[in-house]
């Protein structure tokens, strides 16, 4: 019997679980998500209950959506091929990665590029590991918060519970080493707990605190997942989410607020 690792943590309300959600067969064009994840569960004796969070990889649901491309079908353009050879990478990807890309904002070693979602990150999140072995490469879903939205209806259709959706990627950061996972579409939830205004515990009244909590989760979720274990998809159990209309665009700082830009 497969071993289905858990991560618990202990929070003020009491314990929080990251349970894993095994058995997703392989993904084709036109799946839902949804069913995949509710039939998995089932298998293995399963079930999603009120006040749980599924957070998916995006992986599955750009293959749900058919975001792939073969990389024979790639012609790179002259600058695709001029940055490849000076980095040592596939010039395709490069290409993809401009294609993709609202605005590139650097391109020093590393293309980093802001996306039509407004994303700001590696090669526009073009990516071709856990694919194919090489020969697709998968794009970020053209609307993440759409399909969030959209499988957070599903499930409400087949469960009858509210199920907030936080589809996840792997994000590098500027400041720090290391891959993270962040929350690139959201539905069913509020992504940000504001405590400004509000004081701490020594009497402190807090000025800055808005909390990424959508992000916070995603990574949880993460640690479950891993990077190459063939699990795309996580429930976040124990958490006292709060209802709302919010989006993982609501994440992403506007450039005038912008650190690094």
């Amino acid at each position: 019997m497969t071993r289905r690792p858990q991560v618990t943590t202990t929070i003020a309300t009491g314990e929080l679980r990251a349970i894993p959600v095994l058995g997703i067969r392989d993904v084709f064009p036109g799946d839902s998500v949804a069913g995949l994840v509710v039939d998995a569960l089932a298998l293995g004796g399963l079930r999603l209950r009120e006040g749980d969070i599924l957070v998916i990889k995006h992986k599955i649901v750009s293959k749900a959506e058919d975001r792939r491309v073969a990389l024979d079908s790639v012609k790179p353009s002259a600058a695709a091929r001029r940055f490849a050879a000076l980095n040592g990478v596939d010039a395709r990807l490069v290409e993809l990665a401009l294609r993709e890309a609202r605005r590139v904002v650097r391109k020093k070693h590393v293309l980093i590029t802001e996306t039509q979602h407004g994303l700001v990150c590696a090669n526009s999140g073009v990516d071709v590991s856990n694919v194919d072995g090489g020969k697709t490469a998968v794009l970020l879903p053209v609307d993440p918060d759409r399909s969030a939205a959209t499988i957070h209806r599903q499930l409400k259709k087949r469960t009858g519970l509210h199920i907030p959706v936080i589809i996840a990627d792997s994000f590098g950061r500027a400041w720090r080493e290391g891959l993270c996972e962040v929350a690139i579409g959201v539905a069913g939830m509020k992504v940000i707990h504001d405590h400004r205004g509000k004081v701490d515990a020594y009497g402190y009244k807090m000025h800055a605190t808005e909390e990424a909590v959508a992000d916070e989760l995603a990574c949880a979720a993460g640690l479950v997942c891993g990077k190459d274990s063939r699990i795309p998809a996580c429930i976040i159990r124990g958490y006292p989410y709060r209802r709302g209309g919010g989006t993982a665009r609501d994440l992403v700082r506007p450039s005038e607020r912008d650190l690094f830009r």
